[in-house]
């Protein structure tokens, strides 16, 4: 007898879920699926620089981008058509969870950084850029000459 292997959540033993249900558990999913096609990410800041950490597991650093454009950094990853699973060999997923797709995410950058300095260090699929600050500029004081 074959058993197919399906994703089930029962809402706490509950089997009928109402048309109501329906609609927003296909809404949420779809924020869900949206969050898992972009890596997930730690913004973290220190005195001297903000780094940002992003999960890329299955892209290499040949596939990842980085790029600053007008005070947005970009962050792209594409895949390798060779690397795509497919279905061969008369295969079919069951459960198909893992995603291996392009995606490219943005984000603002604060005022006060060294914009051509950032780097970035990719290793064990997580990718770190780091965002040096520039140094905080203090209000110097201006000698005042008495005219002779």
């Amino acid at each position: 007898m074959a058993h197919d292997v399906t994703r089930y959540n029962d809402r706490n033993g509950r089997r009928d879920l109402s048309l109501f249900d329906d609609f927003f558990d296909s809404m949420l999913g779809a924020w869900d699926n949206y969050s898992a096609r972009v890596p997930a990410v730690d913004i973290e800041e220190t005195p001297e620089n903000y780094t940002i950490k992003a999960e890329m597991p299955g892209f290499s650093e040949n596939n990842v981008k980085i790029t600053v454009d007008k005070h947005v950094l970009h962050i792209s990853g594409t895949v390798d058509e060779t690397e795509k699973e497919k279905d061969r060999d008369g295969r079919k997923y069951l459960i198909k969870e893992r995603r291996h797709e392009s995606f490219e995410r943005s984000f603002s950058l604060p005022d006060g950084l060294d914009e051509s300095a950032i780097s970035a260090d990719f290793k064990n699929g997580v990718l770190e850029i780091t965002l040096p600050k520039t140094p905080e500029e203090k209000p110097r004081q201006i000698e005042v000459k008495i005219g002779k």
